[in-house]
């Protein structure tokens, strides 16, 4: 077989311009491209969306770069745009409890209505119920009651009073009470006078005063019952107005949120709490009758009343698609905030915030794998979420029980959701093979392909691809040689000829970057040289070191030839990578022979600089001699292997092919060519 030799401009697959479909990229339609090449992943989303069953949530796996979160947000999008927008969720004030705020549940965009409704309502009888007690009808019934309850103290006491006088005894009352004493002529008698009287006499007036006293002590008994009395009576009018004052803003509301069960048991709550608790939108100074008198200002206690609107969808077109960037226990799961106060902390229902599953509630929440699986607490959260179907607010301090202090248990929600997690396929078998509950809860794993098969139709696809890219980027308008040199690129990222790169982040970048180039020479379209300019820049930018290691070649600090021949040594090409590039820098591979027991020895394995795939194909090249040369005997010869110098980890097995020429040609002794 004769070798040719090739130029390295011949090592790859050019790309005609002429495939590619238009002169311009602003030429192209202007729609979004479907990412060619994943149809296996877009089958697997579709069937996770449109799978409505339990724990049929999504793992979509693939490297990075793919354009994962955009195809999943965009299908999401699409889809989600047809469908209803989900119920917005309150948390109101629970008089029953305090610490357990309820959830309401209302259609979308009724939150919002309902808490401008319970603000209305609250001015309206801040000024109502003032103005209500303060007419003159009211505090002439007061006074009535007042008076009521004062004459018949006073008839029942003249009474007495009278009845004591015709019998010689006065009553009079004093700083410490009542007294009752002897009379003479209608004027109290004095000691002296009382004890110039006969016994009998004496007797008489003390057994009547002992009569009277007792009568005395009966009926100022009877008077706290008859103040009880009173103040029950003005309680009655009290609630009686509170009634009447209240019921006329009231049945607007329920007649306005009738369909809706939960909400107007709560108007009727906030009905009853208020006509109980009336005093709240009166003055603190009160009058005589307990009852203030001056406008009520804004009050702390009418803070109950307000309606916290947790997840508000009334802006909302179609269910939500929520991704959470930063996926901690709190912003999934909401928190309960905190003010201080008087040097403490305190907290409401108005203080409860929504997290992430709150507002992907009813539609789709995507997040990162590798970032929630970071966040301490978080994983175990999500999976508790979706095994109870509920969203539980809770501190995680409470959750842990590490302090046992009081604060809220909100109502816990219903969760209708369903989540796909972003992430790569070396988490996914992490989490499949150490986690039972993942298998349980993602059922639908998405596999998106990191390469697409070259040919003239896949071609097509990926230039009205970049052709996409450009114009949803703002970017100067791509020439077709611009594109066809953008799909050559492709296929190098892709280490094959045959196949193209399906890491759009590079694509996209290598666009953006012949941009700016363009740019720069003040030109308005994107040209191939741009383009071959922004690769020399991105590979300039990047490949100091493979400068440095060539400079040791050229040098002869590192021994390579390339020339003549030599027994025993090869020129391999090891791969090395620092950062997102890497490079191809010649090393030499020698071989030894020599009496041995056939062993050959991996001098990189036994100084533990050789890794195990390296190991592992040298002792398959020792297998091969074996096989070949010592069916019938033993080999009577030892080899060794080495990376001439080499001063890091030897790992791979690439270098197989090379090694073994090494090798034949040490035991054969015919020289290889340098």
């Amino acid at each position: 077989m004769t070798a040719i030799p090739l130029k390295p401009d011949e090592l790859f697959t050019s790309c005609h311009p002429d495939v590619i479909p238009y002169e311009l990229t602003s030429d192209a339609a202007a729609t979004r491209t479907v990412v060619p090449g994943q149809q296996r992943a877009l089958d697997a989303i579709e069937f996770g969306i449109g799978m409505h069953r339990d724990n049929y949530n999504l793992y979509v796996a693939g490297s990075n770069g793919l354009g994962k979160h955009a195809v999943v947000n965009r299908l999401l999008k699409q889809l989600a745009a047809d469908q209803e927008a989900p119920p917005d969720w309150c948390y109101v004030n629970n008089p029953e409890d305090f610490n357990v705020p309820n959830a309401l549940k209302l259609p979308a965009g009724m939150g919002q209505q309902l808490r401008q409704d319970m603000i209305r309502l609250i001015s309206d009888l801040s000024i109502a119920v003032p103005a209500a007690f303060e007419s003159d009808e009211y505090r002439t019934r007061v006074q009535q009651i007042e008076d009521q309850s004062e004459e018949k103290k006073e008839h029942t006491l003249g009474e007495l009073a009278d009845r004591a006088l015709g019998q010689g005894v006065l009553l009079t009352r004093n700083d410490s009470g009542y007294t009752l004493s002897p009379t003479h002529n209608d004027q109290p008698m004095e000691a002296d006078e009382f004890r110039q009287l006969r016994q009998v006499e004496q007797d008489r007036i003390e057994a009547l005063i002992d009569e009277l006293k007792q009568e005395l002590k009966t009926l100022l008994l009877k008077i706290p019952a008859w103040a009880k009395e009173g103040m029950e009576q003005l309680r009655e009018l009290n609630r009686s107005l509170a009634n009447s004052t209240v019921d006329q803003f009231f049945p607007e509301l329920l007649e306005k949120y009738r369909a809706l069960p939960e909400v107007t048991a709560y108007l009727e709550s906030v009905h009853d709490d208020i006509v109980a608790n009336i005093e709240d939108f009166l003055p603190d100074e009160s009058a005589h009758s307990g009852i203030g008198s001056q406008q009520q200002q804004a009050s702390a206690e009418l803070q109950r009343f307000e309606v916290n609107v947790l997840v508000d969808n009334s802006q909302m077109q179609g269910t939500p698609v929520i991704y959470e960037d930063n996926p901690t226990y709190n912003n999934l799961a909401g928190r309960i905030e905190h003010i201080p106060e008087y040097g403490t902390l305190i907290t409401n229902f108005s203080l409860i915030k929504p997290g992430a599953l709150h507002r992907a509630n009813g539609g789709y929440l995507i997040l990162d794998a590798d970032k929630i699986l970071s966040q301490q607490f978080a994983w175990e959260l999500l999976k508790r979420a979706l095994y109870a179907k509920e969203i539980r607010i809770e501190t995680l301090e409470h959750a842990l029980s590490l302090v046992n202090t009081i604060s809220l248990e909100p109502e816990t929600i219903p969760l209708d959701i369903k989540v796909i997690l972003v992430g790569s396929h070396f988490l996914y078998a992490l989490l499949k093979s150490h986690d039972p509950e993942f298998d349980e809860l993602f059922k639908v794993m998405v596999d998106f392909a990191s390469g697409l098969e070259r040919d003239e139709a896949s071609t097509r696809q990926f230039a009205a691809l970049i052709a996409d890219m450009a114009n949803h980027n703002n970017l100067l308008a791509a020439t077709r040689d611009a594109a066809a040199r953008i799909i050559e690129y492709a296929s190098r990222e892709a280490d094959d000829a045959e196949k193209l790169s399906l890491h759009l982040g590079c694509i996209k970048d290598l666009l953006m970057e012949s941009d700016y180039w363009a740019r720069r020479d003040r030109r308005n379209q994107i040209s191939r040289r741009d383009v071959q300019r922004a690769i020399d820049a991105r590979l300039h930018r990047s490949d100091q070191l493979r400068e440095i290691m060539h400079e040791e070649i050229l040098r002869d600090t590192v021994l390579i030839d390339t020339s003549g021949s030599c027994t025993g040594q090869v020129n391999a090409l090891t791969v090395i990578y620092s950062g997102d590039f890497s490079f191809g820098q010649p090393s030499r591979i020698t071989a030894t022979a020599h009496l041995g027991d056939g062993k050959v020895t991996d001098i990189e394995r036994e100084v533990e600089m050789g890794g195990p795939i390296h190991s592992k194909g040298v002792l398959i090249l020792s297998s091969c001699l074996a096989h070949r040369y010592a069916q019938k005997q033993t080999l009577a010869l030892g080899a060794t292997l080495v990376f001439e110098q080499n001063y890091a980890e030897v790992e791979g097995d690439s270098a197989s092919i090379a090694e073994f020429c090494a090798l034949l040609s040490a035991l054969t002794n015919v020289p290889i060519r340098q």
